[in-house]
């Protein structure tokens, strides 16, 4: 398949790199590589992307496109994602195909993660 037109990386806005690296390695595995203080690549996300140094937040509510995560088990990653210092904010619901959650990371980004089980 070709490159050409398709989405090929996504950066996030984090308050704190070193805390939000931490936490999304515990939780999705998710290996990182370091370009200066104020930016890391995100390696081993089934995509591309990165998060720089920012005040700024992702939030649906305020029109930012919500990245969605895959779980094979929707409420392990539940309790993962709080006992790492996440916050639910959304608990799981069912929508056609799957079930999922929202959440909101230590810097305040809203994700979600569903599942088809």
């Amino acid at each position: 398949m070709s490159a050409h037109h398709k989405i090929n990386y996504i950066e996030f806005p984090v308050q704190n790199i070193e805390n939000t690296k931490a936490f999304f390695a515990k939780i999705f595995d998710w290996e990182f590589t370091d370009y200066g203080e104020d930016y890391c690549a995100i390696n081993n996300a089934s995509i591309d992307a990165g998060f720089y140094h920012s005040d700024l937040t992702m939030s649906s509510a305020n029109g930012s496109a919500l990245i969605v995560l895959y779980s094979d088990n929707l409420e392990t990653t539940q309790n993962q994602v709080e006992q790492a210092g996440g916050k639910t904010i959304k608990p799981i619901f069912a929508f056609p195909g799957g079930r999922r959650f929202h959440f909101s990371d230590p810097n305040n980004n809203e994700f979600a993660v569903w599942s088809d089980k």
